[in-house]
């Protein structure tokens, strides 16, 4: 006897896999995912263009311009001031653009017609934390000096002398390896985690719906979308948010050495 019904929930790689739309078979193809990388980039670069030719024009933020300014100024305050100090203002410009290109990449999750956050590819969450990493490296160095880094690095302050070998290398592994590996996955794994709840109940509010008997179960399965969906949107400012003050975190640790 065959099931009423039978739901069908595609394979985890087909949610995130997209077939080449351009040059396929090269080493230059391009799939949707690089598509909405591009669109992201114009989309940020657009806000602040126009952020700043407003403000130019009017005295009063509004529009596009109150929500650049209010972006600045919340990794001004509460970022930057508060993991680096006074003397990362330097870096605000650059993590402003970090935090509204992750937003941004992240928010496609629930735009219709897109619905594929660009996160849940781990190519650009490694290449935005390979990123972080040679600039954390690179303020560390200039900072502290090649060989006064790398001692701040290992050998951390206090630490009892026969322990210093075993210590040094965990610091090594950590900063060198483990920190950029992990800021990619953080990123990585949270936006796919979100992507495949948001397509598991689009799935069953959908295919419920068949069945005439089945109607309540997909009216359930249609509110989980729908606050699924608003609990995205908090998600990805979320872990943009975490990820710029990580960054912050790892530039403040280089600039500033233990003592």
């Amino acid at each position: 006897m065959r099931p009423l019904f039978a739901l069908e929930f595609p394979p985890v790689d087909t949610l995130v896999e997209w077939q080449p739309m351009f040059f396929e078979g090269t080493s230059f193809e391009i799939n949707k995912v690089v598509l909405l990388m591009w669109l992201a980039v114009f989309i940020v670069l657009g806000m602040f263009i126009a952020a700043g030719r407003k403000s130019r024009a009017s005295l009063v933020p509004s529009g596009i311009t109150n929500v650049v300014e209010t972006g600045i100024e919340f990794v001004r305050n509460d970022v930057v001031l508060q993991t680096i100090g006074p003397q990362g203002l330097g870096y605000t410009p650059f993590l402003v653009t970090v935090f509204f290109f992750v937003f941004v990449l992240n928010i496609f999750e629930i735009i219709p017609a897109i619905q594929m956050p660009v996160n849940a590819r781990m190519a650009i969450p490694a290449f935005l934390a390979i990123l972080v990493w040679v600039i954390f490296n690179y303020v560390g160095i200039k900072n502290q000096g090649l060989g006064g880094y790398f001692k701040s690095m290992l050998f951390p302050p206090g630490v009892p002398k026969f322990l210093l070998p075993l210590v040094a290398l965990i610091e090594f592994v950590s900063t060198v390896l483990v920190r950029p590996f992990s800021l990619a996955v953080r990123l990585f794994a949270n936006t796919l985690a979100g992507h495949i709840l948001l397509v598991t109940f689009g799935i069953l509010a959908f295919e419920t719906l068949k069945p005439s008997l089945l109607i309540v179960p997909s009216l359930l399965a249609t509110i989980m979308l729908i606050l699924m969906t608003g609990f995205e949107v908090m998600v990805a400012f979320l872990q943009a948010y975490i990820f710029t003050i990580l960054t912050a975190v790892y530039i403040g640790g280089a600039m500033h050495p233990e003592h």
